[in-house]
C-alpha cells in the first residue's frame, strides 16, 4: 500500500528533507522498506539535520514496532562513521601541519605547547585535539610555510 499523508499539505513524493515531522511519523509508523530506505537516505546526507531531528523527536514519542530501533540503530552508525571520517581527517590535517613546517615532530609539539607523544596521538587519530590546540596548529603550520 502506497504511503498517504493525510491532512497534510506535502506529498509522500516530494523529497524526504522538505516533509514535516508529521509526514516522517506517518512513514515511520505506517511506511514500508521504500519509505524507510528514504528517510535513511536522508539520515546519510544530513546526519545531524532537520530530518535526524525530526525522527528523533518521533521516536522520543512514538515506538513504531520493528522499525524504531532498528532507525535508531541506522542513525546511530551513520554519526559514528561520519565521527571517524571528521577525525580522520584532523588527524591527516595534523600530519600534513607538521610536514609542511619542516620541523621534528618534538619541537612541533614544543611551539604549539603540547609534548611530542601527545602530538603523537593527534596525529595518529586517537585523540583529536581540541578547538584552541587545532588552530595553534594550522597557524603554526601556516607561518613556517611561508618561509
Amino acid at each position: 500500500m502506497a504511503l498517504a499523508f493525510r491532512n497534510l499539505t506535502i506529498s509522500p513524493g516530494a523529497p524526504v528533507a522538505r516533509w514535516p515531522t508529521e509526514a516522517v511519523q506517518i512513514a515511520l509508523e505506517r511506511g514500508d522498506l521504500d519509505d524507510w530506505r528514504r528517510i535513511v537516505g536522508e539520515l546519510k546526507r544530513d546526519p545531524w539535520g532537520r530530518t535526524a531531528r525530526q525522527v528523533e523527536e518521533v521516536l522520543s514519542y512514538s515506538r513504531p514496532y520493528g522499525i524504531a530501533e532498528a532507525i535508531e540503530t541506522v542513525l546511530a552508525w551513520i554519526r559514528a562513521d561520519v565521527e571517524a571520517g571528521e577525525r580522520e581527517q584532523v588527524a591527516a590535517d595534523v600530519r600534513g601541519a607538521i610536514a609542511m613546517s619542516g620541523l621534528s615532530r618534538a619541537d612541533f609539539a614544543s611551539r604549539i605547547g603540547t609534548s611530542a607523544s601527545r602530538l603523537s596521538t593527534y596525529a595518529t587519530g586517537k585523540v583529536t585535539p581540541s578547538a584552541t590546540l587545532f588552530l595553534r596548529i594550522r597557524r603554526l603550520a601556516d607561518l613556517l610555510g611561508q618561509r
